[in-house]
């Protein structure tokens, strides 16, 4: 599934609200960092992820592979954070997409 404009600025909308609660570091995407992605995307369908000064990559190298390991979709990037959604029919509350 890939998004549309309309669905990413949706989604950026929501995610400025929110916290981020994956950290990239100076390891860069370690199997430490999906693991804590994929665990976060069970109670979840999206996430902000924060890019630490550490990192060895720059964002948006590190957003598109993390999208790609994960199967996610990247919403939006802005300075050291971006925005990952991946739908999860088993959340209490789904977002809802426009079509």
């Amino acid at each position: 599934m890939t998004l549309k404009g309309k669905q990413k600025r949706v989604l950026r909308s929501l995610g400025q609200l929110l916290d981020p609660v994956v950290f990239i570091g100076k390891e860069g995407i370690s199997a430490a960092t999906v693991a804590s992605t994929e665990e976060v995307f069970r109670r979840r369908e999206l996430i902000k992820v924060r890019v630490l000064n550490t990192a060895p990559d720059d964002t948006a190298a590190l957003a598109a592979a993390l999208a790609k390991t994960t199967g996610s979709e990247l919403a939006g990037t802005v300075g050291h954070t971006f925005l990952l959604y991946r739908k999860n029919p088993t959340v209490r509350e789904p977002i809802e997409l426009p079509a």
